[in-house]
């Protein structure tokens, strides 16, 4: 069996310090942690600049002509995905986009200085969504050094020197500059993950993470203990995954209830599903009708999504107890039923298995073939 370990989603793999588990959101403080996946900005490009009227002066030449040069042209507004950034945290304090405008034309047909673009840089995964009807996606950036043009600057105006003709050889007409584009957009970000983790409040979610991965996950024996996703890089059999877990799923989620609903959107990219169900819950088939229908419910093909049902706890139970389970989960529709415990590490191995079967030939965080580590075949440990 592999070790697991986790390291920051978005560091460069040949950067990560294997040994050394970090939790891959930022810590502010002691124990309050920052993770903001929705905002809304500003933005606006930058104006052309405006084209001078000038005249040639030089000592004795009484007519010189029009000499006055173009507008610069404004600059653009472009967005930047980059690794390292994990949360829109920053855009809660910083609002206010603007570009520089071009500069203004200038004698001795000089043209003005083109503005130099601003660039607004998100993390991995983010989406542009239009304000107006906040469904249109505008852009998508799903890899580390995209970018997008959202914004084009104005064109500069032409200077009094472009209107020179042979019947009028001193005009003083010039353009103003083209204005520049302006709109409020939000910023919706998707996390990348391979595997999404979804379960009801206290199934287990959080010490399944850690144990896979040594995410540090808070745990605790009361509703909502997960109150932001958590990801986890986990290691198993040569191959590594992302692991997403969001908070758990109540009846009603997908129209508000709870807080689950509010972190489905991190869990669409995913390839497979790992749906965990508290074996000690009171009726672990109803459990699981109420996180199927609400992912139904909230669309995002969600519903299409392969799922591995995996009954967790089974620690807390006799053998013959788990099997019962198992069989009635897979009686009411279940496709695959795993008896796991994310206390013991017990059947995780098997689940693992499964859930490779799954992902691609290179997932988010794999490397080329030949540049991959192997997993060292070792008991199941947190590191």
């Amino acid at each position: 069996m592999a070790g697991f370990f986790v390291y920051p989603r978005w560091m460069d793999m040949a950067l990560a310090i294997r040994p050394s588990p970090l939790n891959v959101f930022e810590r502010a403080g002691t124990n309050t942690m920052h993770f903001l996946d929705q905002a809304k900005i500003y933005i606006r490009s930058g104006g052309g600049g405006p084209g001078a009227v000038s005249f040639r002066r030089e000592k004795y030449v009484e007519y010189g002509g029009p000499d006055g040069g173009n507008g610069g042209k404004g600059a653009d507004v472009v967005f930047e995905a980059v690794a390292g950034l994990n949360t829109l945290i920053d855009f809660r304090y910083t609002q206010h986009f603007k570009a520089p405008r071009g500069g203004h034309g200038m004698g001795k047909n000089r043209n003005g200085a083109q503005g130099k673009e601003l660039v607004i840089k998100v993390p991995v995964g983010t989406q542009i969504v239009d304000d107006e009807d906040r469904e249109t996606v505008l852009a998508d950036l799903t890899e580390a050094g995209q970018r997008v043009t959202l914004l084009e600057g104005g064109m500069g105006g032409r200077g009094n020197a472009s209107y020179k003709t042979s019947t009028n050889r001193a005009p003083r007409q010039h353009q103003p500059g083209i204005p520049a584009q302006e709109m409020w957009v939000w910023l919706r970000l998707k996390l990348l993950a391979d595997v999404g983790l979804v379960g009801m409040p206290n199934a287990g979610k959080s010490t399944f993470i850690n144990k896979l991965s040594n995410a540090k996950a808070k745990v605790g024996d009361y509703a909502f203990t997960t109150l932001r996703p958590q990801l986890g890089v986990v290691m198993h059999k040569n191959r590594e995954f992302v692991l997403a877990d969001i908070p758990g799923l109540i009846a009603g989620a997908a129209e508000g209830a709870g807080i689950g609903d509010r972190f489905l959107g991190h869990i669409e990219r995913c390839r497979v599903l790992v749906h965990l169900i508290d074996i000690s819950n009171a009726d672990p088939v109803e459990a699981m009708h109420i996180v199927e229908e609400e992912l139904e419910a909230y669309g995002g093909d969600l519903e299409g999504k392969p799922r591995l049902v995996a009954l967790n706890k089974i620690d807390l139970v006799d053998d013959a107890l788990a099997a019962e389970y198992a069989k009635e989960l897979l009686k009411a529709g279940a496709h695959e039923v795993f008896p796991i415990s994310g206390a013991t590490g017990k059947g995780m191995s098997k689940l693992l298995d499964a859930v490779i079967d799954y992902l691609p030939a290179a997932t988010v965080t794999e490397r080329p073939e030949g540049e991959r580590e192997e997993a060292d075949d070792k008991p199941w440990s947190p590191l």
